[in-house]
Parts: structure tokens; C-alpha cells; sequence
């Protein structure tokens, strides 16, 4: 299900990533539950994972969405928007049977999750419609939701309470690069990031599961355990009596530690417009986290000292402002080396970015510079929108992001 890690390897040994996408009509663009199709007709036979060399495809919860992930971790990301650039066109042929193709962004723009909604109805059935059972996974939290992934690996307590407490604080600058999805139910949401509000409400029935977004500042293995995966555990049982649910798959926080891979899983990030966005904003995360757990900014044990909740109040800021939304944490802002007086997070990507260069290739500098400049994908989805939310506009410019998707080029404008 994730492109895991399955021996340790120590920080930035390796890394592995997933991008979500959702399957659509290629007229109607509406979405097209056929991934169960596309899997069978690649393999030859109905499968939840198909190999196709440096990555494989795989379902996802839902019927209209498929996964493309590194085949096992890779030790570096050059190059890698290529192989995923490669494998979209390739689905997009074997789709072009089925009138149907790969759409990005984070969220359809339109769907009606309560009547559009089609399981996986094969391997891994069980899991699914017992999720389902418990949570309804018709909502847009569920099943209208497509993001990148990022696997970072480490070797035992010590590496992963470094690498754990430099992602913590990043969390909450996610949205302001990555955001995609301002649209749902055919409306601006008033989200920048409306794919994570929906996200963080999902599982409200028992809010163990995801908690705060923002792990807890939790730094060893064994305190994890109690403090997260046996308070799950816990609660999920009266629902899931016969123990179906793992609870590492359970834990829904914006980053997850998987002890059984020496792995910590950024999941925050929106999917955007073509794997080159996507595969930029990763290294830029990598770039980040790697200043930070050498203690370029701050030492270690200042970074373990902030609680989830100061970085849920940033956080929620970013989810429905992203680049706009106003840092006025001093505190927060200093660890970074900027003045303590309120920035925009906009301000402070422009403030960092540059200090990045060194640990990002050209072209990855580049893009993200673009972003930061230009704004998230949502931002240029609402300018493009220019107060026209009719779905003939929507329908264009979701052509035009597909058509980005193909080219591997960034979305800019709409004629």
C-alpha cells in the first residue's frame, strides 16, 4: 500500500514517494471508478499492485484513484519526476479504452462523494468496508482526497528523534507551497487547502486516530507506542473487536512513524499539477529537514520543546490561508532566524528558500521558486477562476491542468 522502506537505512540514505491520482472521464471529466481496470489490464490479471520497473501503480480506497510510488526506497530524487512523468503517460494510454484519464490536484473540483463514491471492491476488501462501517468514507475526507507522500528513513531511537522533531516543525509551512485544492462541492471553500480540512475532520468519531495533525513530541519508539498507538488501539477496539485495523495504518497524523520500516511518512502534502511540481516541493522539504537536523537553526532540544498544539494553531492558519496566512508566533519565527514581528508564510518560504539552494538541484530550486513566487496551485486555480466559479470555467481549467499532467510543465495562466 506505501512505498516502504523494508531494511533500515540511517537519515537521507534513501527516500521513496507516492503520488495519488484520480481516474476521470475524459469528456465529462467527471471521476471514473476504472482503476480496478487499469490494474487488470497491466498485469494481465486483477491486482492491487502492479511492478512496472522503478515504480509501481496500486489502488487506493476508492475505485476512481490510483497510486504511483518509487518500487522501494531510491537513493536520490534526480530524475525521479521523469519516471513518474513516464508512468502517467503510460496510464493515460491504457485509460484512453475506458475514456478515461489521470487528473492532478488534490481534490476533485466537483464531485459528490456521497453518490459518486465507489469502493475498492477486491484485495484488501475487508480493511476498506470496515473503515467504512466506522467512518462513512463517502465524504470528500475519505474519498475525494490525492496527495504526495514522502518516506524518510532512520536507524533506531536516536535517528528518529532527530529526524521526528525537524518534520514536526515543518508541518505547519506544508500548505503554504503545496496547497492544490480551493474547490469542492463545485465552490471555493473559502480553504486554501480544503483537501487537509477535510482531512482532519475524517475521523472526528475517534480523534486518537489522527490527534492534532502534528504528532505529539514524542522521541523513542517505546514512548510512541503509549502515548499514540496503544491509545488507537484502545479506542478503535469496540469497533473493530476481531482486530482487522492495524494500528500503524490507523494512525491518520500528518506524519506517521512506521517502526516496521525504520520510516516516518510526510503525508500533508496536496498533489499538484505534474510530477515536476510535486518531486520540487519534495526536495525542498528534504532540503529543509535536512538544515534542521543538523541544527542549522536551532538545536535539537529547543526543537522537541514545542508542542503540538503551538504548531495546530499555525498549521490551521496555512490550511485556510496558505501562503497569506499571517505567522504571529514569535517564537516560531525566530527558531528560523527571522524578526519576531508577523510575517506572511509566503514571506518566510522567500526567507528560507534561498538558504535551501546548496541542498537542491537547479531545476527543483527553480520550480519552487516559481511556486513561492507565484503562489500555491490553489492560489493560481483562484486567480484563474477570476470570480467565475461556473463549471464550464472550472471544466477549463482542470483541462488545462491535465494537460500539465501531460507536458510535465507547471501551471502559470489560463487564456
Amino acid at each position: 500500500m506505501n512505498s516502504g522502506l523494508k531494511k533500515t537505512f540511517s537519515l537521507f540514505e534513501v527516500i521513496g514517494v507516492e503520488l495519488e491520482y484520480m481516474i476521470v472521464d475524459r469528456e465529462t471529466l467527471a471521476v471514473k471508478p476504472v482503476c480496478d481496470k487499469l490494474l487488470s489490464h497491466a498485469a494481465g490479471k486483477l491486482v492491487s499492485d502492479y511492478d512496472n520497473g522503478a515504480i509501481a501503480w496500486s489502488n487506493e480506497i476508492v475505485n476512481h484513484v490510483v497510486e504511483l510510488k518509487t518500487n522501494g526506497p531510491v537513493n536520490t530524487l534526480e530524475g525521479l519526476d521523469s519516471h513518474f512523468h513516464t508512468n502517467v503517460l503510460q496510464i493515460n494510454d491504457i485509460l484512453l479504452q475506458y475514456n478515461a484519464m489521470l487528473l492532478p490536484s488534490g481534490a476533485h473540483p466537483w464531485m459528490n462523494p456521497f453518490t459518486e463514491t465507489k469502493l475498492w471492491e477486491h484485495e484488501y476488501n475487508e480493511i476498506y468496508a470496515l473503515y467504512n462501517r466506522i467512518f462513512d468514507c463517502r465524504g470528500h475526507g475519505w474519498s475525494n482526497l490525492q496527495s504526495t507522500h514522502i518516506n524518510l528513513p532512520f536507524s533506531g531511537d536516536e535517528e528518529f528523534a532527530i529526524l521526528h522533531a525537524a518534520i514536526r516543525l515543518i508541518l505547519p509551512l506544508i500548505p503554504a507551497i503545496s496547497a492544490s485544492t480551493p474547490l469542492l462541492d463545485g465552490r471555493l471553500t473559502g480553504f486554501i487547502d480544503s483537501r487537509l480540512e477535510a482531512y482532519r475532520h475524517n475521523q472526528d468519531k475517534i480523534p486518537s486516530i489522527a490527534g492534532k495533525i502534528v504528532p505529539e513530541a514524542v522521541f523513542s519508539q517505546n514512548e510512541y507506542h503509549e502515548r499514540i498507538f496503544k491509545k488507537i488501539v484502545d479506542d478503535i477496539t469496540p469497533y473493530d473487536k476481531d482486530g482487522v485495523l492495524e494500528y500503524q495504518f490507523l494512525n491518520s497524523r500528518g506524519a506517521i512513524a512506521r517502526f516496521d520500516r525504520g520510516a516516518i511518512e510526510i503525508r500533508l502534502i496536496d498533489i499538484q499539477e505534474c510530477p515536476r511540481a510535486d518531486l520540487a516541493i519534495v526536495a525542498c522539504i528534504v532540503a529543509l529537514l535536512k538544515k534542521l537536523t543538523r541544527g542549522d537553526f536551532i538545536p535539537l532540544e529547543a526543537q522537541q520543546a514545542w508542542s503540538e498544539h503551538r504548531l495546530y494553531d499555525i498549521l490551521l492558519d496555512t490550511i485556510q490561508h496558505g501562503e497569506d496566512a499571517i505567522i504571529h508566533n514569535p517564537e516560531y519565527l525566530k527558531l528560523w532566524g527571522m524578526p519576531d514581528k508577523p510575517v506572511t508564510a509566503s514571506e518566510l518560504w522567500k526567507y528560507l528558500l534561498p538558504l535551501l539552494k546548496m541542498e537542491m538541484d537547479s531545476e527543483s530550486f527553480n520550480d519552487v521558486a516559481f511556486i513561492v513566487e507565484k503562489g500555491t496551485l490553489s492560489s493560481r486555480i483562484i486567480n484563474a477562476l477570476n470570480g467565475d466559479t461556473s463549471l464550464e470555467r472550472q471544466m477549463k481549467i482542470y483541462r488545462q491542468l491535465s494537460e500539465s499532467l501531460i507536458t510535465n510543465q507547471l501551471f502559470n495562466c489560463v487564456s
